[in-house]
């Protein structure tokens, strides 16, 4: 839930807390926080339990389209490009380090002569 928050984040929202509220009543508002928290924890996981008594086994089958979604939330195009080519998820590496398999050239562009003097260059009469 709170994956993206990092320590900066609550050191600022502690800063600005002992700021607006002061001192005197930041760890009451701490705690009124944690309690707040708490309950609807238990609330949550009380509707949680209630409905999985209630549906048994067809619980379930609800959850199974929003793990899939959950797993979409994950998805990672090189990983899969990787799976998809390599038939794993990580390549294999090479003895001298290199993971990867080197590219193919492209193939050369045909070799043109170079026109002599009192040639005239070639028109497509389509094009103009």
């Amino acid at each position: 839930m709170f994956e993206s928050v990092g320590w900066m984040e609550i050191l600022v929202v502690g800063i600005a807390g002992l700021f607006i509220l002061g001192p005197e009543r930041l760890p009451a508002a701490a705690a009124w926080t944690g309690r707040s928290i708490r309950k609807v924890r238990d609330f949550a996981s009380g509707a949680r339990d209630q409905l999985k008594n209630e549906l048994g086994s067809d619980f379930d089958d609800l959850r199974k389209p929003l793990q899939d979604l959950q797993q979409l939330r994950s998805f990672d195009p090189k990983s899969i490009v990787t799976k998809t080519l390599f038939g794993e998820d990580q390549p294999t590496a090479k003895p001298n380090g290199y993971a990867g398999t080197q590219p193919a050239l492209p193939p050369a562009p045909p070799t043109l002569d170079p026109p002599k003097p009192g040639d005239r260059p070639k028109i497509d009469p389509d094009a103009t």
